[in-house]
């Protein structure tokens, strides 16, 4: 009988677990709102403020705010780090758990839809339904 070592069960394991180059690229919603955000961050800013403001109610302004200060990169070269609100908004979804990426994503889209935008993913700017 053949002994496997820890480290090849390991390297299996390894080899099993799905590969994703970004934190968000796990769960299709999620994907598809920072996808959004990425391509109207103008458009959809108010947006990314109401979300901060919910979690204010929750954590404190404060705390926010500490938390992003030790987030924030020095550089700024991330696509979001351009805009404090946006930046706060993806990192703030980038350190919650999965299940709550997921709740928020699906809540973002729910809302857009209900103030009648319907994003488009293909370079399009949003459309607002009257």
């Amino acid at each position: 009988m053949k002994k496997i070592s820890s480290q090849t069960k390991y390297e299996e394991i390894l080899m099993e677990q799905p590969k994703y180059k970004r934190w968000y690229d796990h769960d299709p919603v999620l994907l598809q709102v920072i996808n959004i955000l990425r391509d109207y961050q103008t458009e959809l800013r108010a947006q990314a403020e109401v979300f901060l403001l919910k979690i204010e109610e929750k954590v404190s302004k404060e705390t926010i705010d500490k938390f992003y200060e030790m987030v924030r990169p020095a550089n700024g070269n991330r696509w979001y780090d351009k805009d404090p609100v946006i930046s706060k908004t993806v990192e703030l979804l980038r350190v919650v758990p999965p299940e709550v990426q997921k709740a928020a994503a699906e809540h973002f889209l729910k809302t857009l839809k209900e103030l009648g935008i319907e994003p488009k993913l293909d370079g399009q700017t949003p459309t607002e339904q009257k």
